[in-house]
């Protein structure tokens, strides 16, 4: 059963510190950021927003300073390590290279071109496996969807209803994808963004202002 995710934040120091939380079968709460600056906090089914926002409060000082580490790091220009530990995202989780593709003897470019081809593969199975039951919920049926690159979009839909979605959502959450997979379903009814758009949004998703804020604040990072 997969385990239930939402996003949070607390001030701390003056500072805003965003985290992912994930709800599941466990006995206490644990915290982990990974390379990419992303922080997830796992804790039992039914814990408090109290007592998580206290259990990231009392390891503010230590985040804020791994996340500094992190920024600093990545205003230096370093090469991606396409080896077998190098360390790439898929559906919001950090993998090692060699669990997503197999490494044979290809050298970097090819590995790329692997990789690449893995995220498109991967994003199209799962946004074909979840597009139904959101079309049939809002009783619209795209023309078509395809997986596309694109660097500012996340997904678009044309006025003859044909669906594009950028192939680095299969670096995101499922909870993520669903909200691109909303929004652009959404476009069929409502093609502007205007009140009634975003109602539509909102009643099928909540709170997809939280899948807005994740994208906004990782997008940079789902890359390789």
């Amino acid at each position: 059963m997969r385990e239930t995710m939402v996003y949070m934040h607390i001030e701390f120091e003056n500072q805003r510190i965003e985290f992912n939380v994930q709800y599941g079968k466990r006995k206490k709460i644990s915290l982990h950021i990974d390379g990419f600056g992303i922080i997830t906090v796992k804790v039992p089914k039914g814990t408090s927003e109290e007592m998580i926002n206290n259990a990231v409060e009392r390891h503010g000082k230590l985040i804020l300073e791994k996340l500094q580490m992190i920024a600093k790091a990545r205003e230096i220009p370093q090469p991606r390590e396409y080896q077998d530990e190098g360390k790439f995202l898929y559906l919001g989780k950090e993998y090692s290279l060699h669990e997503l593709i197999e490494l044979g003897d290809l050298n970097e470019e090819e590995l790329k071109i692997k990789l690449k081809k893995f995220y498109f593969s991967s994003c199209k199975k799962v946004i074909g496996e979840r597009i139904t039951q959101y079309q049939t919920a809002l009783r619209v049926k795209p023309k078509s969807f395809d997986i596309v690159e694109s660097r500012t979009k996340w997904g678009s839909c044309s006025s003859d209803k044909k669906l594009t979605f950028n192939y680095r959502l299969a670096m995101a959450p499922i909870e993520v994808i669903d909200y691109v997979i909303i929004h652009e379903l959404c476009h069929l009814h409502h093609m502007n963004h205007d009140r009634s758009f975003w109602r539509l949004v909102g009643s099928m998703m909540p709170d997809y202002k939280e899948k807005e804020a994740y994208l906004a604040r990782y997008g940079r990072a789902m890359t390789f």
